[in-house]
């Protein structure tokens, strides 16, 4: 039998910890590695045409699925095209091994062709980030590097000279048990004692939920109900929180809309659940505040605690509830719900005038018929920019649907690399990328790759002929648009001459059929939908300190734009409150 290389022994190490494929460009100092995934038929290779797309395609599929992913790039260049994909997989908490290929070992320091520090590039965006410069370190380093990315929700980093990768595997080397799942997280009877005294003594507690929620539901749901507590969410708890919801209140932060800015501005206690919601300006600073996080470097980090509490949120809402003692005076939550139920409405009414029949198509109308021909379990991914309003506002969560985009990096590019990623966990589940011209040109290459795999994922592009967010955010700041404008592209003709389905929507009667068309093909589909780059307007009433942050809540700030089905939502909610 001959004997294993290290470059063998990596591939599989990584496919005893669950890695099931590795993106990325084959090149020189990656080759070992590639020829050892050829040789193995446990583990795939995936080829993109931009490392960039790589890293993003193995952080949404970590997201997914929870579990280890993977992505590769060769020395110098290539590697260094990973960080903006790593960038966002670490701060989405996604568990990411990324290879980055190195330049001959005898060479390193000598400027050497190529040469890069992959060591020192990847230092901030990743929880571990070491180099392989000796067989013998295998399989210890690459172990090591799996548990910090699994154990810790994020990136690590390996590097590895080719020539490292070519030499023959130590033997005798030990098969050590990895680690592929993560512990929950208790708090200590103490903690949930002091929060246990300070929701008993609070008349109005507000929850606000972010993505640590997710799994927690149900949780979250019977404590609301035992302290009649409005819940409001960060756009990354959407997904886990909005759905069957009947204390729901909305969103707070720039794209946020209802009364979740007035519930966690206007309680007792506010109590902050798995969020690490950045705008500290949306926050309250005279209310008690008590944040609950996995992740203990997060805590406090974004306003004063009244108290830290380090654990799940599943896990302390089990111990917590039980505990607390019920209220019975409804008059907070019913509050809110009327103030959420009537800001909707407000907004509402902006977009539903004939928004069916208006040229250019409103992207209001396309994001909400989207949502209802989607399936019940599809995943979403989506664009910064203006694409994230639409979804935030117009997709529908149910506990089935995922929607993924970058979030907290705020990357743009991000949707159709994602989609890739979401893609490849299950071929029979719809993808649907919502893109923006902007994002998608800036790595339309990949495109190329869903042809090439003959990935189902559909493409539907908000095509407004600009960089929206970009446009808006000048107008707001009281400069005039520059240098935001994007040619008027045909993508639908680029699609088909790539070998795809692609369709062009000029009006909105054409709309339904052709999504319906291309959520009926069965290879990569792109829907080129024309929008309106006027769709939003700056209200009369915006005062100079609204100019930085947008505003403090949505029925003030320039994004009135519709909020699709949780209008109905809402007045769903408002059956429970009592009619004087």
């Amino acid at each position: 039998m001959a004997k294993q290389n290290v470059a063998e022994q990596f591939v599989d190490i990584l496919a005893r910890a669950g890695v099931k494929r590795l993106y990325g460009v084959v090149g020189d100092s990656l080759n070992p590695v590639v020829d050892a995934i050829r040789r193995n038929p446990a583990i795939d290779w995936i080829h993109v045409r931009h490392e960039e797309t790589a890293a993003f395609a193995a952080g949404a599929e970590a997201q997914v699925t929870g579990e280890l992913a993977a992505c590769a790039g060769s020395c110098g260049p290539g590697n260094l095209h990973l960080i903006n994909g790593l960038y966002d997989a670490h701060r989405s908490m996604a568990p990411v091994l990324a290879l980055a290929s190195h330049i001959p070992s005898s060479e390193i320091g000598l400027g050497y062709f190529q040469a890069t520090h992959p060591e020192l590039l990847f230092q901030e965006c990743s929880h571990y980030n070491e180099m392989i410069s000796n067989p013998e370190q295998m399989p210890r380093l690459l172990q090591t590097a799996i548990q910090h990315a699994i154990g810790r929700g994020g990136v690590s980093v390996v590097s590895m000279p080719g020539d490292i990768a070519s030499k023959p595997a130590p033997e005798k080397s030990v098969e050590h048990a990895l680690v592929t799942a993560r512990p929950t997280v208790r708090p200590g009877d103490d903690e949930i004692d002091k929060l246990c005294r300070m929701v008993d003594e609070a008349k109005r507690v507000t929850l606000f939920c972010g993505s640590g929620t997710a799994g927690a539901h149900a949780e979250v749901m019977e404590f609301a109900e035992k302290v009649k507590s409005p819940v409001g969410h960060a756009l990354r708890g959407k997904e886990w929180i909005q759905y069957d919801n009947p204390y729901d209140v909305g969103m707070s932060g720039l794209l946020g809309y209802g009364a979740a800015y007035e519930a966690t501005n206007e309680c007792d206690l506010l109590v902050l659940l798995g969020t690490d919601f950045p705008y500290n300006a949306f926050l309250p600073d005279d209310v008690k505040i008590v944040q609950v996080d996995v992740r203990p470097e997060h805590l406090g980090r974004r306003s004063k605690l009244d108290l830290a509490v380090w654990g799940d949120v599943r896990e302390t809402l089990r111990c917590l509830t039980p505990r607390v003692k019920p209220k019975s005076d409804r008059k907070f939550l019913d509050r809110m719900l009327k103030k959420h139920a009537n800001a909707l409405e407000g907004v509402v009414k902006a977009y539903t005038r004939k928004v069916d029949k208006h040229v250019p198509i409103h992207p209001e109308y396309v994001a909400s018929v989207l949502d209802e021909m989607a399936d019940e379990d599809a995943v979403f991914t989506v664009d910064t920019g203006m694409n994230n309003v639409w979804a935030a506002r117009y997709l529908t969560p149910n506990g089935k649907r995922r929607v993924i985009g970058s979030f907290s990096h705020g990357s743009m590019a991000n949707a159709l690399p994602q989609a890739i990623g979401a893609q490849f966990t299950d071929l029979n589940r719809q993808v649907v990328a919502m893109s923006g011209d902007g994002g998608f040109s800036m790595l339309m290459g990949d495109f190329l790759t869903l042809v090439q795999h003959d990935l189902p994922v559909k493409v539907v592009l908000f095509n407004n002929s600009s960089l929206g967010m970009v446009e808006l955010e000048m107008l707001v700041a009281g400069l005039p648009s520059y240098g935001t404008d994007n040619a008027n592209t045909d993508y639908a003709a680029i699609a088909r001459a790539a070998g795809a389905y692609g369709v062009r929507v000029e009006k909105p009667k054409q709309l339904q059929g052709a999504l319906k068309d291309a959520f009926k093909h069965k290879g990569p589909a792109l829907v080129d939908v024309v929008t309106d780059p006027n769709a939003l307007s700056i209200p009369p009433k915006i005062s100079a300190d609204m100019v930085t942050g947008f505003a403090l809540s949505a029925s003030k700030i320039v994004l009135d734009g519709g909020v699709g089905r949780m209008l109905q939502m809402a007045r769903s909610n408002l059956r429970n409150v009592p009619r004087p």
